[in-house]
């Protein structure tokens, strides 16, 4: 039991800090190392540890991961992203327009591969078109992480826990669709208010060093077909009762089956990183559960008045976790401890919702945050938390008084 809690306490450690101290390694790698080290202490037999992985969720976001990626790579993002780009409208309505289409995009598709898609992109529209690109960036980010929320499938710890609590698509909308749209909206009146009389760059130009414009073609039928094939997948998913992780993940190899694009690039897209963070946390929190430790912490807990099964204080602990641990590994913790219908929503909007808070709430912030440094354009952790801040806590209380008071 020792090794046990030694293991899940350096995991989480560096769930914590994103690495561990004096070492090169990243979330991944800590949680596949800690579970082969389970492993190799006999802590765990092969049995058990494949047990604790939940195949059904991993399907799901490797799936979805794959049709994401074929959005991608036929041109879909890029092209919508420029054609809002192109409205003449004032930059407060191309605010508005880019915000709602990320927003939607990341409802349904991985919402990171939507940021790395669209970021280049609108980096580029802006400095071409001389408008600062920080307010359209932080849009991207926000909206990533807002518009995730919607859905069952827009994030991975949504997947998580629609597989593990057997939520429903149209259900799970229910519950999360209206705190989403309304997220939105805030973030598109924080950033217009924090941006007003800033929307122009001093030197239209200058902060395009070395940027080259973004090409863009649509290839039609690609897109065509993934978009029957997510068609398909949501109806699926609202309408049956298959194995949504196999049913996205049938999808997903279908889409492999290319003749435009070779499978080989399309599989080096995928984000194998988390794909291994998923797997190894599965096992280093089912051995901690077995342990029966947790049980008896939330047990004493609840003794001293601090009940975790309480569906708010799980919404307030998720949501500060979520910025410490990041995400997944957060949900992963916390879901055996949902104990009623509302718990899982909760939890989702928590987690998502929260990821507006700092630059390090969700890999949609650092990957906007680094383009836009790569495009010599300095987005501070401070400028990012005036409307991060704001934002989330906004979005928790609208999350929170609509699932508790409305629903």
């Amino acid at each position: 039991m020792s090794i046990v809690l030694l293991v899940f306490f350096v995991v989480y450690l560096g769930m914590m800090l994103g690495h561990l101290p004096w070492l090169k390694v990243d979330r991944a790698s800590i949680a596949l190392g800690g579970a082969i080290a389970l492993l190799a202490t006999a802590e765990l037999t092969q049995t058990q540890a494949l047990a604790s992985i939940d195949f059904s969720t991993i399907g799901m976001l490797f799936g979805l991961m794959l049709i994401s990626i074929q959005f991608q790579m036929s041109g879909l993002y890029g092209v919508l992203s420029s054609a809002v780009g192109r409205v003449q409208a004032s930059p407060v309505i191309l605010l508005a327009l880019l915000t709602g289409l990320v927003g939607i995009l990341s409802a349904f598709l991985t919402n990171d591969v939507v940021a790395v898609a669209m970021t280049p992109v609108v980096l580029s529209i802006s400095l071409r078109r001389g408008l600062n690109p920080v307010p359209f960036l932080l849009a991207i980010a926000f909206a990533a992480n807002a518009g995730s929320v919607a859905t069952i499938i827009g994030s991975p710890q949504n997947m998580l826990i629609g597989e593990t609590l057997q939520l429903s698509f149209a259900g799970f909308m229910g519950y999360a669709a209206v705190p989403a749209a309304l997220s939105l909206i805030v973030v598109w009146l924080a950033l217009g208010f924090y941006y007003r009389g800033r929307w122009w760059l001093a030197r239209p130009g200058s902060a395009a060093v070395g940027e080259e414009s973004v090409e863009l073609t649509l290839d039609r039928l690609e897109t065509v077909k993934g978009l029957l094939v997510l068609g398909l997948i949501l109806y699926a998913f609202i309408f049956t009762q298959w194995s949504r992780g196999l049913v996205a993940a049938s999808a997903g190899a279908f889409m492999l089956f290319n003749a435009r694009f070779l499978s080989r690039d399309m599989l080096d897209r995928v984000d194998w990183g988390l794909l291994i963070l998923f797997v190894g946390l599965f096992i280093v929190n089912g051995a901690i559960q077995d342990t029966g430790m947790p049980q008896h912490l939330v047990g004493d807990l609840k003794a001293a008045g601090f009940d975790l099964q309480d569906s708010g204080v799980l919404y307030v602990v998720s949501a500060v976790l979520s910025d410490l641990t990041s995400n997944v590994p957060t949900v992963m913790l916390l879901l055996p401890y949902a104990a009623d219908h509302q718990a899982g929503p909760l939890m989702a909007l928590a987690s998502g919702l929260s990821s507006n808070l700092i630059i390090i709430g969700s890999l949609a912030n650092i990957i906007v945050v680094d383009a836009a440094n790569r495009a010599g354009l300095s987005i501070s952790f401070g400028e990012f938390a005036k409307v991060g801040v704001p934002v989330a806590l906004i979005s928790l209380l609208i999350a929170w008084g609509w699932v508790r008071y409305v629903m």
